[in-house]
Formats: C-alpha cells, structure tokens, sequence
C-alpha cells in the first residue's frame, strides 16, 4: 500500500527538489525514496522508473520557466519585454539549477508530442515577444537560437565558475542584453535574407 500522501505529484515535486538542492545528476529512485522515508520499490507505484522521472521533472520544469516567463514579459514590449525575459530567465536558472540542468537534458524529440509542445512553449513566449521587433517570420527560429545560445552560455559559465575576473556579473549580463536589444531592433526586415 502507497505511503500515505504519496503521489506523483509529490514525487516530482521532490525529486525536483532534490536535484535543485544536489544537482541534477544526483537525482537517483534510491536517493529520492531515501528523502521521502520509503523503500525504492514503492516508488514504482507513481512513477514506471527513473527515466520517466527526470521526464516528469522537465516537464514540471518547462511549465514553471513558462509561467515565469509570461508572467515577465506580460504588459511589456520590445526592450522591456526582452529585458525582462533575459532576466526571469537568468533567475529561474539561479533558483532551480537542478531543473534548470533538467530542461537542458530532457528536451524531448518531435516524435513526442504531448512533451514536444509542452517544451515549445517557452519558445512561443519569447516568438510573441519578437513580434514587437518585427522581426520577419522566417528569422523567428534562429533569432530564438541566438538569443536562447547567449542566455544559456551566460548561464552555464556563471554556474561553473567560468567568470573569475573580479568586474560584476550582473553589470556583463546587463550589456548583454542590451547589446541583444540593439541587435533585434536592428533587424533586417525583409523576409528572406
């Protein structure tokens, strides 16, 4: 019989907990079962096996992000609205880096899906965002790669101890984004090229 409050949402619940507080790699049923004070077996009534889990992590992960994220850009525009993206994004990494690692690694492939479009809607925020640049539809996709490849590199060599010049962080990561703004509205408009 399962323990008492145990569901699967509680275990995600705490197996992101756990990756955010030991990292993502530590994220083991057998660690998981010890934090939640029952036997690795009993595990497998809420969820089918550790793959699924970290899945169920990411997913859990990618719908916060796109929360944070809408709720960021929401009544915003343009410089702002990126701005503020960039920001809510930096700070959903520093908060969460356990999930954060998640949605970097179990970003699903379009044969799933129900995943698939759960994972594309952040990507849909930030789309929504570069319309204020009017940024032309076929530029979309890799103007979100750019912006997506200088966040995540930020991140990932803040994270590791990449910057270890003594000049602020915060003060780089503002001319980054300030420096991305006046690229997007820079932006070639013409469709095409």
């Amino acid at each position: 019989m399962p323990r008492a409050g145990l569901t699967p949402e509680v275990v995600v619940t705490e197996a992101s907990r756990l990756c955010d507080e030991q990292g993502y790699e530590a994220l083991s049923l057998a660690a998981l079962a010890k934090r939640l004070g029952v036997a690795t077996p009993s595990l497998y009534k809420h969820v089918p096996g550790l793959d699924e889990l970290r899945r169920r992590v990411a997913l859990a992960a990618v719908a916060d992000l796109t929360e944070r994220l809408s709720a960021a850009a929401v009544g915003l525009s343009r410089g702002a609205a990126v701005r503020a993206l960039f920001t809510a994004f930096r700070t959903y990494a520093h908060d969460h880096p356990g999930r954060y690692t998640a949605l970097q690694r179990e970003a699903p492939p379009p044969e799933e899906p129900e995943t698939y479009a759960a994972f594309a809607r952040p990507v849909e925020v930030i789309a929504s965002v570069l319309r204020g640049f009017d940024i032309p539809e076929d530029h979309v996709v890799h103007v979100i790669r750019a912006l997506r490849s200088a966040l995540h590199g930020f991140i990932d060599l803040e994270a590791h101890g990449g910057f270890q010049m003594p000049e602020s962080l915060d003060e780089s990561y503002t001319l980054l984004v300030d420096g991305f703004v006046r690229v997007l509205e820079q932006w070639p408009r013409t469709e095409g090229t």
